[in-house]
């Protein structure tokens, strides 16, 4: 392996986890948010990832401002999708297959704040029919998800610290203009994959 190859690969690698560590940290604050008793989830490898610190603030503030738009799209994830949340296939299934479809035109930040709040989404459902073992399962199927789709991406734009750089407006005029986008391709990608999903499963 020559050393580019190797940069390289110590890039993605760093991105992975960087990328799992922040939808622990997602998937957290959801749970919190809904009130509901959760695990700790120990990843002793992730905890010397080096996230910069701002950036789960930004992710987590965007993700709020994206689900308050369509709330209605982030509530029973695991029925709109037609899974079973204690059959650990359907979940890393469904999870990795709509977060490649979210990704397949292009990635945007917008859309990867949108796979964060699908992973948030269908945690709560999962801690909520009694299945939390399902958290390890979510977040390993967006670490092949960062392998896989994500990680190019984020060495050419720079890396994760480059998301702050799309702090949300308060102002109404220039609110969330990116991510009004993301709502329309959401419901949009619903629909598609009820079908296709269903046809598999």
């Amino acid at each position: 392996m020559s050393a580019t190859q190797l940069e390289a690969f110590e890039q993605t690698r760093t991105f992975v986890f960087q990328t799992k560590e922040l939808c622990i940290e997602y998937i957290y604050s959801r749970l919190a948010r809904e009130g509901l008793i959760f695990p700790v989830v120990e990843y002793e490898h992730l905890k010397s990832s080096g996230t910069p610190e701002d950036v789960f603030a930004v992710l987590l503030k965007l993700g709020d401002e994206l689900e308050s738009m369509g709330p209605f799209i982030y509530r029973d994830v695991a029925k709109q999708l037609n899974i079973l949340v204690d059959v650990e296939s359907m979940v890393s299934d469904a999870f990795f297959t709509v977060a490649m479809e979210i990704s397949s035109s292009g990635m945007t930040w917008g859309k990867v704040v949108a796979v964060y709040a699908l992973a948030g989404a269908l945690a709560v459902d999962c801690v909520r029919q009694g299945h939390t073992d399902m958290i390890y399962t979510i977040v390993d199927s967006m670490g092949v998800f960062a392998y896989k789709g994500l990680s190019p991406w984020l060495i050419q734009q720079g890396g994760w610290v480059e998301i702050t750089n799309c702090i949300v407006k308060p102002s109404p005029d220039l609110q969330s203009y990116w991510l009004n986008n993301i709502i329309i391709f959401w419901r949009n990608l619903w629909q598609i994959f009820f079908i296709k999903l269903t046809k598999t499963w």
